[in-house]
């Protein structure tokens, strides 16, 4: 058996300055499912809640519901709170009773907040907002919240999202987070990604997005993309560029306008012109155990391919 993990002390408390701007933000949450609540002796409501979760999201030494709360019991966090501590059974409740939907409008408030920082001046030429789009998968111990619940219903032992994040380049923010199951279909990547497009963005993505239906609907949205393709991507080109002395020095390879999709059907090949940009960089193959435990990420031959709708930049 592992030792015992130790209690959590005001030393080890961060970030309690950030609750100053979030909490008269997280006030309006107050009174979220009290309608039930017929005997008026709710201990845990729904602002503060939100804030013990981000406390546990603040301090990497609070672990799990039972560190929460144990730092519900500290002055300067009870102080800050303005509350008495938390009982570890109504933290446990919470994940079955509070509903995380009203937090969105929260989010969306904060984004917003979040003032342009200073544009790398070769950006100059995108005039659309530059949104990176990854989808990485969030594993967490069943002593969390919602994981808690899945635990005793399936008999997992971890349990695993996956995190559809949205990312402004020149705000530095996240601007949507859609929170799936991790699996194909519907929970696909490039799935999730087609249904979120907006218009006037540039979206750059990595080769696991690489789909010619979402490069067509991101094309129809009168947005613009810049995607990694995979190394054995199969192609045709229809015309070479010609490469500046700029363009030379900085690795780059090719530049051709190309054509994908030959063997795909009509419905999935594109609908529009593709221009294909050839980078040098340094080849990488995964050796045997160095990959993250679930990776499946290929090995790059050295030859980084970008595909992209932009004809002019």
């Amino acid at each position: 058996m592992g030792s015992q993990a130790k209690n959590v002390q005001s030393k080890d408390v961060q970030g309690l300055t950030y609750f100053d701007m979030l909490i008269p933000l997280l006030e309006r949450l107050h009174g979220e499912k009290c309608g039930r609540d017929k005997a008026s002796n709710r201990e845990l409501f729904f602002d503060k809640h939100c804030m013990l979760v981000l406390l546990y999201m603040f301090n990497p030494t609070v672990t799990s519901l039972r560190a929460i709360a144990q730092a519900s019991e500290l002055e300067k966090v009870q102080k800050k709170l303005g509350r008495r501590r938390t009982s570890l059974g109504s933290l446990s409740e919470a994940s079955r009773v509070f509903d995380a939907e009203p937090l969105k409008e929260i989010i969306q408030e904060l984004g917003e907040q979040a003032s342009p920082i200073s544009k790398d001046a070769r950006l100059s030429q995108i005039d659309q907002t530059i949104t990176l789009i990854d989808g990485s998968i969030v594993s967490a111990l069943p002593s969390i919240m919602q994981a808690s619940l899945l635990k005793r219903t399936e008999g997992c032992e971890r349990v695993q999202w996956r995190l559809h994040t949205h990312f402004e380049v020149d705000r530095y923010v996240p601007t949507r987070i859609d929170v799936t199951p991790n699996g194909g279909g519907q929970y696909d990547e490039r799935a999730v990604a087609e249904k979120t497009i907006e218009k006037d963005r540039l979206y750059v993505m990595d080769r696991g997005y690489a789909k010619f239906t979402l490069f067509n609907a991101i094309v129809k949205a009168e947005s613009s993309y810049v995607c990694r393709l995979r190394d054995n991507t199969v192609y045709e080109v229809v015309q070479n560029r010609e490469l500046s002395e700029a363009a030379i020095a900085t690795d780059v390879l090719s530049d051709q306008i190309v054509s994908l999709g030959k063997s795909s059907k009509n419905s999935d090949k594109p609908d529009h012109e593709i221009r294909l940009i050839q980078i040098q960089c340094t080849p990488h193959k995964n050796r045997t155990g160095a990959k993250a435990k679930g990776s499946t990420a290929p090995n790059s031959d050295g030859d980084l391919r970008i595909a992209t709708n932009l004809l002019d930049v």
